[in-house]
């Protein structure tokens, strides 16, 4: 079955668009956490940031840009969030790649966010960046 994003793109559930291009729509979050927050959308339906294809990621990070730029000077807000979750366990509430572009406010509107920092092991960080070059060498 279709994710709900698939829908929108096919004008199956309204939406209010902001771009539609071949391979990346954008349209506003009916759900806001601020006035302009914005979801940035791959036209091809994958779960997964990694599982996208070159041609589409490629698409959305040019759309991204383009859409910030847009957001900011439309909402007079300097500051935004883009946020990207990958998977239910890191919130994604949609299996559709997605990208937020979330304007913050002077009023403080926008994402709010915990971060718990942790220490980096020097040996693990040596074998995690040997072995993440050497995927990426691949």
């Amino acid at each position: 079955m279709p994710s709900i994003f698939t829908r929108i793109i096919r004008h199956e559930i309204p939406a209010r668009f902001v771009m539609e291009e071949a391979d990346v729509v954008a349209f506003l979050d009916i759900a806001p956490l601020s006035r302009g927050h914005v979801l940035v959308v791959p036209v091809e339906e994958r779960e997964f940031l990694h599982q996208l294809s070159p041609a589409s990621a490629e698409a959305l990070g040019r759309a991204l840009q383009r859409v910030a730029a847009a957001v900011v000077d439309v909402t007079g807000t300097r500051d935004y969030n883009i946020l990207q979750n990958n998977g239910a366990a890191a919130h994604q509430a949609v299996p559709h790649v997605h990208f937020h572009v979330i304007p913050k406010h002077a009023d403080g509107a926008g994402l709010g966010i915990q971060w718990r920092s942790g220490a980096l092991d020097a040996a693990d960080a040596t074998m995690l960046a040997d072995a993440i070059r050497d995927r990426l060498g691949k």
